[in-house]
């Protein structure tokens, strides 16, 4: 090799990385630069004397770290190979470089100081400590060199440890002996970055002049310019120490930072006043104060409670404020939160165990500290203090300290302000605005953030007031008595509404909102944790009289003010007279309209009122049924006057009225008394059902489409809309009788259930049986029922599709707001509460058809639970739903399909008795699996197809976006098609138990009962009638199976881990055909190979893997051969492995090790992610063993290598 080939070698590389870097180059030279240098990387001998010559100081940066990426790839890929000598002098000029190659500390490219102190922690960890004993020495003789010297060899410590420690990038054994080293040269390490950091900290302030405490850090000099340029050389130093010691904090024995009396944390503190170092030193304080470990071990942290820390803290925090926004000063207040939340931590961690701590005397100053990020105006350090709140409220000790029963009122004063939602970043109207400008990226961000921010603040609210309840209801209550009397301001932006309403952004709504989120908070917590003699009955009174005398036409103002009344609601228990005063103002708000007799529709602001309204009448008979019985007839009345105008309230108003109706019929606890009831209010519904007209157009698609209008071709599809009726007709006819199905039930106590002659005897496994009073009425409607599902099913016919009109082509699709759900984009803020619920008259069609669908499958859903054997003994029930609700399901798509699964199936299944499984249910789930199988098949296949093709041939017509919308509905559909499996042959305690011995994999025993459990261990009653039929044990294991290798991480973690196993189990006694066995074992290592990539997926699957070979391996020689096609498997590895299996007679190998093995085995088809899958393999080998004890006699041959060369010092110093 001689000096004029590798200058010629190098001038040709210069010219390569100039073509690469400079953006005039033509992609084709660029490619052919690029190529030359990786072949040259890869294939030239010379590569160490070609990159040194690049690496040298009088190059461009950009060729000198080309140079280096040269010496780093030599390193990392051709070390193994190299000679010693070679190895040698490539350590030695990288020192070299390190001493003397590179610019100063100020000068020099940091991607170059990078890629420095990467090949060193490279040689690291392939020599030391076994081969280069001295490392450590090393790096320490030059760092005495300088600032520049000492900046580089915290880089190498910071990289060390994050390869060895943090990310674990290398193997076991080499990971083991180089972290045992670290940690027994701790002391000096931790003392060398100690040392270092006070040492610049020092000579940087006594040229800034910076006040400083005497003992730890220098007294400050007066400034001297000339000087700036090496305090910023200290500076950079301090900063690399603090970024290092951050490295190390998290791992290190706490003896180390708590050495020297917490020397430190002290040091940490005093450098919080520092600008330019207080970032850094928050960091590390924050590591330090965050960690885990023995309790013991963690009580010299308290020091931070003390005098001098606190002060340091304080003062810090105080400055970093005073000085405006500014984005450093708002990360380092970030940083100090972080630090006061986690010291709050372990106060609560230490304080009451046995480690003998004692309230600190700063703590009242410390809960004064924490308040101050409570009211800072950032949003986001609001929202940081909460759970650290939450914990000191909940603390045995410390929610009995005076101190902290002092500082609820004014936490509690806080939260009134942190409840109003400001500071959404596109406005100007709160100081928050600026600060979330530096969090959020959008409005609706910032509206996610804030939303989870509330929750978290009503859980502590309700924390804070169980230590002070009255205080929290006189807040409520006079910030309640505030909004009564405050004028309403609407802001700049005025509601679509109608003119002078509020928009969700106006202040007053934001105010009322509030008010009405911490009353409701406050008033629930006092129930709760006051005695019932003790509440202020007399106050509530007055507040809830205040609220019910208050009139807004402010459909969001008014919502506020129903949430109130119903907050309010339980004082009336105390006071039942005031009962029709609250449904007087209920019902008024029922009909509620901005402007009376209005053509225009509704926006979604005046629906949610009127809905609100609805909702509060329903929660207040359901949760107080026997305070509102003695005025049923008054809300009987009520109720009949509103419905007797048909367009007067729309058809879920009028049913969810019924609803309320029903459940105070409940409290007759009389059959006969509620039955006649149930009839007489249904008697309007059953006198439209069952008319001849309706029986015809229930029963016949084209009937039905002509008469809900969708064969109309409309001209104003804005206002014209003629067969609204009809379907208001159709819709309130469902939507009670699913009302009544749900709310009508028979008493709870079985004595008063046989008093009111609701019980019937018990089933012959013991159940007691009851009627529902629901069941004649309901039962009469049921064959009309079931037509309609079978009509609606068929409108999904490519002939009935057809003849929808124009404007209702796209009827039968999915409604935008579903879409935008499943494919989880933000809804639009204003838009909520501004526009028409529906726009147009097809939307209005979408909606029809859309709930109708979902309401007919809740029915029969709830049927069971509802009419129990009354329904479940129906004549010929699983013939009439196979060809009513499965009918023509290859045309049903898929988002009709899933809440048919949901609603209806699973209900129905799981509130079944096992008496009529055979007659019911497996009838009935045979037929469906197996076509769900097919189905999902062929959707996966297209799907796999699909990604399979080059994207240059998608079809036009179907775009990404529809494209994502398809795979997301197949991937929703399969979790659900897996849930019901699992459901129906599952139980779930048998699953718990199977996951908890997975987990506990070092306990053999555990482990060994579950790989063999005993027979039917965890399959349901209904799994076993399910499995005994040939169908539908094949339509399920083969659906599960299968279903492993389709792209869905999370269906395949559940059915793996809850699904498999217990099913093939139970196939095993049976005589099982060996391409059976193959196929099961083949399909649960393809899933390895789509899922391998996620660590959940892969945990599971290897294991359920390894329980297949195990249990079946004995009886099925078929299984060694699929072992043998895996890639790349060690065949001989695999004989020991079998053998030791197959021999009953050896000890078994602890289950870990076993599956460890098995692991090995199958590494060949486990997926990796497509970062990793074309990345060049870095083979680091093993060094001799530190911990060996070797007799003398063999030093010699211990020294030698399996080269043969003595390698015991490969690096003399």
């Amino acid at each position: 090799m001689s000096a004029e080939q590798v200058s010629g070698l190098c001038e040709q590389l210069v010219k390569a990385v100039t073509v690469i870097m400079d953006p005039a180059s033509t992609q084709r030279y660029r490619l052919e630069a690029l190529k030359f240098c990786e072949e040259f990387k890869e294939k030239c001998p010379i590569c160490v004397p070609c990159g040194l010559k690049l690496a040298e100081k009088t190059q461009t940066a950009i060729v000198r770290h080309f140079g280096l990426q040269i010496l780093e790839h030599v390193v990392k890929y051709r070390w193994n190979n190299m000679p010693r000598l070679e190895k040698v002098y490539l350590k030695n000029n990288v020192m070299g470089l390190i001493s003397s190659g590179t610019q100063s500390i100020l000068e020099e490219e940091s991607h170059i100081k990078d890629v420095l102190s990467r090949i060193v922690v490279e040689m690291i960890k392939r020599e030391w400590p076994q081969h280069w004993p001295d490392m450590l020495k090393e790096l320490d003789t030059l760092s005495k060199q300088g600032e520049t010297q000492t900046e580089l060899v915290m880089f190498i410590l910071l990289r060390l440890a994050e390869d060895v420690v943090t990310f674990q990038t290398l193997p076991t054994q080499r990971r083991r002996d180089i972290q045992q080293t670290l940690t027994q040269n701790m002391e000096k390490i931790f003392s060398f970055l100690l040392t270092a950091l006070q040492q610049n900290v020092n000579k940087y302030r006594c040229v800034v002049g910076a006040p400083q405490d005497q003992e730890v850090l220098t007294a400050p000099q007066k400034t001297d310019l000339s000087q700036e340029p090496k305090a910023q050389a200290n500076c950079r130093v301090g900063i690399a120490a603090l970024n290092t010691l951050a490295g190390y904090i998290d791992w290190v024995a706490l003896s180390h930072i708590t050495a020297d009396n917490c020397k430190l944390l002290e040091m940490l503190c005093l450098l919080l006043n520092e600008p330019e170092l207080q970032v850094g030193a928050a960091e590390c304080l924050l590591i330090a104060v965050s960690r885990k470990g023995k309790l013991e071990d963690r009580k010299p942290l308290m020091v931070l409670f003390g005098d001098v820390a606190m002060h340091c803290i304080l003062s810090a925090a105080q400055t970093a404020d005073g000085e405006g926004l500014v984005e450093k000063h708002y990360v380092f207040l970030k940083r100090l939160c972080q630090v006061l939340c986690a010291l709050g931590s372990q106060l609560c961690a230490l304080l009451g165990s046995d480690c003998d701590v004692e309230t600190p005397a700063n703590f009242g100053k410390y809960l004064e500290s924490f308040l101050a990020f409570t009211t800072h105006p950032s949003q986001f350090l609001r929202s940081s203090t909460q759970i650290t709140w939450g914990a000191l409220f909940r603390h045995e000790v410390l929610s009995r300290d005076p101190l902290l029963l002092a500082v609820v009122p004014k936490y509690l004063r806080a939260s009134m302000t942190n409840l109003v939602k400001v500071g959404f970043p596109s406005k100007a109207d709160s100081p928050s605005c600026e600060y979330s400008r530096f969090d959020f990226d959008s409005d609706e961000d910032f509206n996610a953030f804030f939303n989870s921010f509330r929750a978290q603040q009503g859980e502590v609210i309700r924390m804070a007031c169980r230590l002070d309840p009255l205080t929290g209801f006189q807040m409520a209550g006079e910030w309640l008595k505030y909004q009564l009397t405050a004028p309403v301001d609407t802001g700049p932006m005025n509601s679509k509404t109608g003119e002078g309403l509020c928009s969700i952004f106006s202040p007053s709504f934001v105010q009322w909102d509030a008010m009405t989120f911490f009353s409701e908070s406050v008033i629930s917590q006092m129930f709760r944790t006051m005695d019932k003699d003790e509440i202020p009955v007399n106050d509530g009174i007055d507040l809830l009289q205040l609220v019910l005398n208050f009139e807004t036409k402010d459909p969001l103002i008014l919502s506020c003010v129903l949430t109130n009344v119903s907050a309010l609601f339980p004082f009336v228990t105390y006071r039942p007279e005031y009962l029709p005063q609250v449904l007087s103002k209920l019902f008024a708000s029922v009909t509620f309209e901005v402007v009376e007799e209005s053509k225009a529709p509704r926006t979604r602001a005046v629906k949610n009122v009127r809905r609100h309204a609805c909702s509060s009448i329903i929660k207040m008979c359901r949760d107080y049924p026997q305070l509102v019985l003695p005025n049923f007839e008054m809300l009987y009345n009520h109720v009949k006057q509103l419905l007797s105008n048909e367009l007067l309230l729309t058809q879920m108003e009028k049913c969810a009225l019924m609803e309320a109706l029903v459940l105070i019929s409940n409290q007759f606890k009389d059959y006969e008394r509620q039955k006649a009831f149930l009839e007489e209010l249904m008697a309007p519904v059953a006198g439209l059902w069952l008319s001849p007209e309706m029986q015809r157009v229930l029963s016949d698609p084209e009937a039905f489409i002509s008469y809900v209008g969708a064969d109309n071709k409309i001209a104003d599809p804005l206002l014209e809309d003629p067969s609204g009726l009809n379907r208001s007709r159709i819709s309130f006819c469902v939507y009670t009788i699913l009302g009544v199905v749900k709310r009508a039930r028979w008493p709870a106590a079985t004595e008063e259930a046989k008093a009111g002659g609701f019980f019937l005897g018990y089933l012959p496994s013991g159940t007691p049986m009851y009627r529902n009073p629901c069941t004649e009425q309901v039962l009469k409607l049921f064959d009309n029922l079931l037509a309609l599902i079978r009509t609606h099913n068929n409108l999904y016919t490519p002939e009935m599709v057809a003849r929808l009109g124009d404007t209702f082509a796209k009827a039968l699709d999915m409604l935008e707001v579903e879409k935008n759900a499943i494919l989880g984009l933000p809804q639009p803020l204003l838009e909520l509460y501004d526009s028409p619920v529906y726009k147009t008259v097809l939307e209005r069609m979408q909606g029809f058809f859309c709930t109708l669908y979902d309401n007919c499958f809740h029915i029969l859903g709830n049927a069971g639970p509802s009419m129990q054997q009354d329904f479940y003994t129906v004549e010929g029930l699983a013939t009439q739903l196979l060809s009513s609700a499965f009918n023509n399901l290859n045309n049903i798509p898929d988002y009709r399909l899933r809440p048919m699964l949901r609603v209806f199936v699973k209900p129905l299944v799981l509130s079944c008795p096992a008496e009529y499984y055979e007659t019911l249910v497996c009838p009935m789930l045979g037929p469906l699996f197996t076509y769900l199988h097919m189905r999902l098949s062929q959707k996966w296949q297209v799907i796999n197809q699909r990604s399979m093709l080059c994207e240059d041939d998608a079809a036009d017509d179907n775009p990404e976006s529809q494209e994502m919308l398809e795979e997301q509905l197949v991937r929703l559909l399969t979790r659900e098609v897996m849930d019901l499996a699992t459901v129906c042959c599952v139980s779930k305690k048998g699953v718990e138990q199977n996951t908890t011995a997975a987990v506990d994999g070092d306990d053999d025993e555990a482990m060994a009962t579950e790989v063999t459990p005993p027979a039917n261990a965890e399959l349901t009653e209904l799994g076993k009638c399910l499995m005994k039929q040939e169908d539908v044990c094949t339509a399920v294991l083969i659906t599960a199976y299968t279903s492993l290798s389709w792209k869905d991480t999370l269906s395949c973690q559940r059915t793996t881990t809850q699904l498999c196993w217990p099913l093939l189990k139970q196939v095993l006694p049976g005589n099982l055909l060996p391409d059976a066995v193959s196929w099961f074992f083949t399909s649960v290592l393809k899933g390895l190979q789509v899922h391998g990539q996620h660590d959940g997926c892969m945990a599971a699957l290897v294991h359920l893997a390894f329980q297949i070979y195990e249990a079946l391996r004995p009886r099925y020689g078929e299984l060694k051969a699929v072992m043998e096609q895996i890639p790349d498997i060690q065949l001989d590895s695999l004989e020991q492995f079998d053998s030791k299996l197959l021999n009953p007679t050896l000890q078994k190998v602890a289950d870990k090790r076993r599956k460890d093995h098995f692991k090995r085995l199958i590494s060949g088809c486990i997926g990796k992610p497509i970062g990793e899958q074309f990345r060049k393999e870095v083979h680091i080998r093993n060094l001799p063993s530190l911990f060996k004890k070797v007799k003398p006699s063999l030093e010699t041959d211990v020294l030698e290598n399996e080269d043969g060369e003595g390698f015991n010092v490969l690096f003399e110093p």
